[in-house]
């Protein structure tokens, strides 16, 4: 695809002079709408498990709970430090998300917030293991699996999963190459243990990380470009200014020409494809990142990271009977 940045009709911020309309405003969904969305995917999620995988309704009950347990973790701390449009995603047979913005980003912030999805629920499924040594009930035993499984995996260190992400915000994330690398090597280890358990459904997963390291190489590429221009993108979107809202859009339209093809750039109106747009301007925005955690610190989460990772699965098969 060609490059907009060797393209000589490229915009330019000091060729236009004009006034620039407003930029459109990105609405939000309503709480209300999206927590019926929401119900809507994790009856889906049930439904396409009990079809393809198993029958068993406690089975199929408490993989849903874990993760509802594991994005609630992420969601209460992003509402603790004042994120705003917090909002949980359900992806059927795949998992969750949340998602929130905030104009100041905290690596200390962000580092809790990774965690707090995997913690409680290993730490559930750890009770719950020693409260079956007493019991010996089936029930109890496969719920500690699933809490301590889903969550234990997810501590893996490979991207997009939370200890990937953990790594990233830890050491990497301002050196955009080695998180390419990162994101590069996660995929490739994803795939082995996958096709390694059988799990050729969920390949599905390093396809999609394999997309998104394609955008971000052509956003970074963007950013590069803006940077140069000063053209200001380290903002959020509700305090970007008309004029960087329309040159930002242009550099779109010649990155993504397939995309976009139909949209000729330099004609500031708004068309039919405004809403992607709006969504793909706010991909491309960067916030402040802020670098508050020294190496002894960093240091610390890595270990305790490493002691979710290994610590309950150490105990357990040194006390396996």
């Amino acid at each position: 695809m060609e490059d907009f940045i060797n393209n000589e009709t490229q915009p330019n911020s000091e060729n236009f002079s004009g006034i620039y309309p407003p930029k459109p405003v990105l609405k939000t969904e309503k709480d209300k709408n999206h927590a019926i969305k929401s119900l809507i995917n994790l009856l889906i999620y049930g439904v396409l498990f009990y079809m393809l995988f198993t029958p068993n309704i406690a089975y199929i009950a408490t993989i849903l709970i874990v993760i509802i347990i594991h994005e609630l973790g992420h969601f209460a701390l992003m509402r603790f430090f004042d994120y705003k449009n917090v909002k949980i995603f359900f992806i059927p047979l795949i998992g969750g998300y949340a998602s929130g913005t905030k104009q100041q980003v905290s690596q200390f912030q962000l580092s809790l917030i990774i965690l707090a999805g995997p913690v409680p629920g290993i730490i559930i499924g750890t009770i719950l293991y020693f409260v079956n040594k007493n019991y010996n009930n089936e029930t109890i035993s496969m719920m500690a699996n699933c809490f301590l499984a889903i969550n234990i995996l997810n501590c893996l260190p490979f991207h997009p999963l939370d200890g990937g992400r953990l790594l990233e915000t830890l050491f990497i994330k301002d050196n955009f190459v080695v998180r390419l690398v990162f994101g590069a090597i996660s995929i490739l280890c994803l795939v082995a243990l996958l096709i390694l358990n059988n799990s050729y459904f969920m390949l599905v997963i390093p396809v999609f990380i394999g997309i998104e390291l394609y955008r971000e190489i052509k956003h970074n590429k963007i950013r590069t470009y803006l940077e140069q221009e000063k053209i200001n993108y380290r903002v959020d979107y509700d305090n970007l200014s008309d004029k960087d809202y329309w040159l930002i859009r242009d550099c779109l339209l010649f990155s993504f020409p397939k995309k976009y093809g139909n949209i000729p750039p330099g004609q500031y109106q708004y068309s039919f494809a405004e809403p992607l747009l709006m969504q793909h301007i706010s991909a491309i925005l960067q916030l402040h990142y802020l670098y508050d955690l020294n190496l002894i610190k960093r240091i610390a989460f890595l270990l305790f990271y490493l002691s979710l990772l290994f610590v309950p699965l150490w105990y357990i098969i040194s006390h396996w009977k």
